[in-house]
């Protein structure tokens, strides 16, 4: 969840470096933040709770000097939000200083037998063990890599870890297990990052580090060590990505920008097709069942992906909570398929899930990340061609899980018609695109509201969910997503002239039942935002307020057109409301701890 970043420079100040590349990092975490530079036999530390703009106004963080150090962005797990537990975190005599991602589950045990050993703690947090066994194994005649190397035998649980010590000027030990770290390698420049946005604007050229493994930045180079000390060479991937992708270009928020290159997003991602198609024609004879696993807008996009393999290819599709995962796995087999889609392709739990599949079924990563640890445990990865996404909620990469998923299925189904109709989509988004502004103007009138309801039949039902996801993830407001036809089972009771009520009604089988839902809820008093299809007179009728959509967007298609007003009516509720949509309160882009 935490992001972590370190350098060694040939000759120039590593600070600034450091503090624009963890900027780039701050999705993963916003409690806090702190850099440490070494110099003249010295550790030079800046750290602080809160956002980076508000710490580095405070304390000027790329005034320090050294060319070599680490940096840090927190999602506090261990001990509160505050200057005591942020990192960098330092041994008792400054000489060393850690940052870490991850989970130390066994701190508590290490920490009061080096308690017992005379050694001061200063913070609540499970790293500051660490810095803490660095300094006995290098009192105990260690260099800074084999010190690095025996307290990973001791530690346990999920780590990325970097640490400079100033006994060894103009190096950064890194390693890793269960949390992403990757390497960059530049012109006199030398990085290791939690992921790439960190390091685009420096270098391309990234190279991925597996667990066990230890890589050891100097002046002069890396050096990669496996998990038995011994060095090794590592394949150098030139990602595609530009340093522009990871930045606002003129937007006022990450989100917002990722929303209108939604359409690019879906144009990219269908020229995956012919390699969608290769892993369809491997796999679909030796599969009688899909799985799919993933975690919140992931499992959205999961949802989608059982209406559509069930109802076009006759397939039995679950799709599970991948926290859920192992209360099901015995029921897997070799002609089951299981899909794992997470955007980062780092989330813990899906990792987890993706490692006891892989050993009784055929699996399928759906990623955005090139590289990351789930394409590398996977027997078959779709990537999809979303490029960066910075903004703690998912939008683009959202839409590109669900073509991806489109793709596979129509492919699997042979269903020609329905692949040329996929090619319309991003036209369908881009004239949603240019009419925001009756979003917004929408917006105004549920930026009070404590409470909403969004309904869907069918193909609706996910778009339901996730429209309510965005707005309670940006905006603070409890928002949930029904089925449609559930809400006379209990969820009515709650509806009132004070609960707005989203109606997602698209045209297909599922519109006249739809709108009965509309009547039940209108009847109770019930604020109606309908979205649907330009024409519906009864929709535009009965709603209070209403947003149409090309009336070529059937229910089949819907998913992937009529979520983009949803997240619109999120953003705007959420910058009405005087939040900050990129960076919502505990929640962090990459959920890498269980």
């Amino acid at each position: 969840m935490c992001g972590i970043v370190g350098c060694v420079l040939k000759n120039d100040k590593v600070a600034p470096i450091l503090l624009d590349s963890i900027s780039k990092l701050e999705y993963r975490g916003y409690d806090s933040v702190g850099l440490a530079t070494a110099f003249d036999g010295k550790i030079n530390l800046k750290k602080d709770e809160g956002q980076i703009k508000k710490v580095d106004d405070k304390l000027n963080l790329a005034d320090m000097p050294g060319n070599y150090g680490i940096a840090h962005v927190r999602w506090a797990t261990h001990g509160d939000p505050s200057r005591e537990n942020s990192h960098p975190h330092l041994n008792s005599s400054c000489t060393i200083a850690v940052v870490h991602n991850g989970i130390i589950e066994n701190y508590l045990a290490i920490k009061e037998d080096l308690q017992a050993e005379g050694y001061e703690f200063k913070s609540g947090t499970d790293t500051e063990v660490i810095p803490h066994l660095l300094d006995k194994f290098i009192g105990e005649g260690l260099d800074l890599e084999k010190a690095v190397r025996k307290v990973i035998g001791v530690i346990e649980g999920a780590y990325a870890i970097a640490a400079i010590c100033v006994d060894e000027p103009n190096k950064v030990v890194a390693t890793r297990k269960d949390s992403p770290l990757i390497v960059g390698i530049g012109e006199d420049e030398y990085f290791v990052a939690s992921d790439s946005p960190a390091i685009l604007k420096y270098t391309n050229n990234i190279a991925y580090l597996e667990e066990g493994e230890i890589v050891i930045l100097t002046e002069d180079g890396v050096t990669f060590k496996d998990a038995n000390d011994k060095v090794m060479k590592k394949d150098i991937d030139v990602l595609d990505w530009s340093p522009e992708m990871a930045e606002k270009e003129g937007y006022d928020h990450f989100m917002i920008k990722e929303i209108n290159e939604q359409d690019a997003a879906i144009r990219n991602t269908l020229g995956e097709k012919d390699k969608i198609k290769d892993i369809v024609d491997e796999v679909k004879e030796t599969i009688n069942r899909v799985v799919f696993v993933a975690c919140g807008t992931s499992y959205h996009a999961s949802l989608t992906g059982k209406y559509l393999i069930e109802s076009l290819v006759g397939i039995p599709t679950e799709v599970l909570l991948a926290s859920e995962f192992k209360y099901s796995a015995k029921a897997l087999n070799d002609q089951t398929l299981v899909i794992f889609i997470s955007q980062s392709g780092e989330t813990a739990d899906t990792l987890k899930a993706l490692d006891a599949a892989n050993e009784t079924s055929k699996t399928l990563a759906i990623v955005n990340v090139r590289g990351s640890s789930a394409t590398r445990k996977a027997d078959y990865v779709i990537q999809t061609q979303a490029g960066p996404e910075i903004g703690v909620a998912a939008t683009k990469t959202y839409v590109s899980q669900l073509i991806a998923i489109y793709l596979f299925s129509a492919l699997l189904a042979d269903d020609a018609d329905l692949l040329k109709r996929l090619e319309k989509v991003p036209d369908y988004i881009d004239e949603v695109l240019k009419k925001q502004g009756i979003i917004r103007e929408i917006s105004n009138n549920y930026k009070r509201d404590k409470d909403a309801f969004f309904i869907g039949r069918g193909f609706s039902y996910p778009i339901a969910l996730e429209g309510a996801l965005k707005l309670k993830e940006i905006s603070y407001i409890h928002a949930e997503g029904y089925a449609a036809g559930e809400l006379k089972h209990g969820p009515i009771a709650l509806i009132d002239k004070n609960i707005p009520v989203v109606v997602v009604v698209p045209p297909g089988q599922d519109h006249n039942k739809i709108m009965s839902n509309l009547q039940e809820v209108k009847a109770r008093g019930a604020d109606v935002l309908g979205i649907g299809a330009i024409g519906d007179k009864d929709l535009i009728k009965e709603s209070d307020n209403v947003f149409l959509i090309n009336s070529e967007v059937d229910d089949i298609l819907a998913p992937l057109v009529y979520i983009v007003p949803l997240q619109l009516l999120s953003y705007h509720v959420s910058v009405l409301r005087e939040l900050d949509p990129d960076k919502p309160k505990n929640l962090a882009k990459c959920v890498t701890v269980e």
